[in-house]
């Protein structure tokens, strides 16, 4: 269904009757990572980090690779259809449509601007994701905030923005509505926050924790896809974002599935339920020269009834990050602090699928030509949950992961 979308897109903008111009742009993208000793998510294990075999150097998949390519259709000036599709092995469906939608924004001779899309898009949250194919440039692995959004959030629908631009800066509103993002928040209570750029296709999914299997009472591997419609209701973000100037910029948004707690639906051997999701997050950027400060915090709730009626289970959360990085010269180096937290309520479940944890993220970025990047990162998490001990071990563990990779863009 993705790809005869992306098919369809390609096909009518390309007809001479509509379509003024056509861009294509992408990467290749090899990495080379030394994996932390715990066995990843991506494999079931409840490691906090993308590569990671348990020291199983067979298992490692310590060289690897990925690409990305999108479209852009400027059909007229006022109207834009883009697709993105992407490449990742790891995943079940290696090859998928990441995101496609159609805008429209009319020029504007006045301080008032405004635009509308449609489609498949993610929400307006990471600060990091400033590359091709919602990709990062500052760092190889995203913050837990932004890896989070890009493995369980998605924007199936409709989304207004209105901007003024004023003397002493622009101030912009977001709103949207959508479908299919019911499961959301499944993964951040059964795995916690983890880090890693793996975001699933539209008709994606991921892996859960083997030792959560039990309790879900899923066959292993336990899949979860997060893009599921249940209930025929919509879900809906509203943001706000001001600019007093183009080194200075904050944001803030309000995000709620609207999910219905009663429905569920049967994938994968097992009952997946509704779980209803909203947080606020907010988010901040200071250029001082040729470095950027960024900074990020996201508090929310995601809650599910196990037993209608008779058992319902809620999931606080907590995220953020600052960072720092050099926007300019061949040399860019990048340093990221991340803390995270979540906590289930009542403690029903034991042990309770909660954690708390913190993360170091340090990369230096070589950028000898516009269409060269090689990166070389360390990522050190240390994180404690409990429910680690179910695989038998210790709820603390230290996952460290180093990377090199090289990125070709087109």
């Amino acid at each position: 269904m993705a790809l005869a979308l992306v098919a369809g897109l390609m096909q009518w903008v390309a007809r001479p009757a509509y379509a003024q111009s056509v861009e294509w742009e992408g990467y290749l993208d090899l990495r080379a990572a030394a994996p932390s000793d715990e066995t990843s998510w991506l494999k079931g294990g409840s490691g906090k980090t993308r590569f990671g075999g348990g020291g199983d150097a067979a298992s490692d998949d310590a060289l690897t690779g990925g690409a990305a390519l999108a479209a852009i259709f400027q059909v007229t000036p006022a109207l834009l259809a883009t697709a993105t599709v992407q490449y990742r092995p790891e995943l079940e469906r290696p090859f998928d449509l990441l995101e496609g939608y159609v805008r429209y924004r009319p020029v504007s001779t006045t301080p008032w601007r405004w635009s509308a899309k449609a489609g498949a898009f993610f929400p307006p949250i990471s600060l990091e994701h400033d590359g091709i194919g919602w990709s990062t440039t500052r760092t190889l692995t995203p913050s837990a905030v932004n890896s989070w959004v890009g493995e369980e959030l998605r924007t199936f629908g409709t989304e207004l923005h209105v901007e003024h631009r004023g003397r002493h800066g622009t101030l912009d509103a977001r709103a949207a509505v959508f479908f299919k993002n019911d499961p959301a928040g499944e993964l951040l209570a059964s795995r916690g926050w983890a880090m890693g750029d793996i975001a699933p296709g539209v008709d994606g999914s991921l892996r859960q924790p083997d030792v959560h299997a039990p309790v879900a009472r899923s066959p292993v591997p336990m899949r979860f896809r997060p893009f599921v419609e249940m209930d025929d209701q919509p879900g809906y973000y509203a943001a706000l974002g001001w600019q007093p100037s183009s080194q200075r910029r904050v944001t803030a948004l309000y995000y709620d599935n609207h999910a219905d707690l009663a429905e569920s639906v049967r994938y994968s051997g097992r009952t997946v339920r509704a779980w209803r999701t909203y947080f606020w997050n907010v988010g901040a950027e200071q250029r001082i020269g040729e470095w950027v400060l960024l900074g990020q915090a996201m508090h929310g709730s995601t809650i599910f009834e196990p037993a209608p009626g008779r058992l319902r289970l809620n999931t606080e959360f907590n995220a953020g990050y600052l960072m720092l990085s050099r926007e300019q010269g061949a040399w860019q180096p990048a340093l990221r602090v991340d803390l995270f937290q979540s906590q289930q309520r009542p403690a029903a479940l034991s042990p309770p699928l909660s954690e708390h944890g913190n993360a170091v993220t340090v990369a230096l970025n070589w950028r000898p030509h516009e269409h060269l990047r090689v990166t070389g990162e360390v990522l050190r998490i240390d994180s404690t949950r409990n429910q680690r001990r179910r695989g038998g071990l210790e709820a603390r563990q230290v996952d460290v992961q180093v990377q090199l990779g090289v990125r070709l863009f087109f």
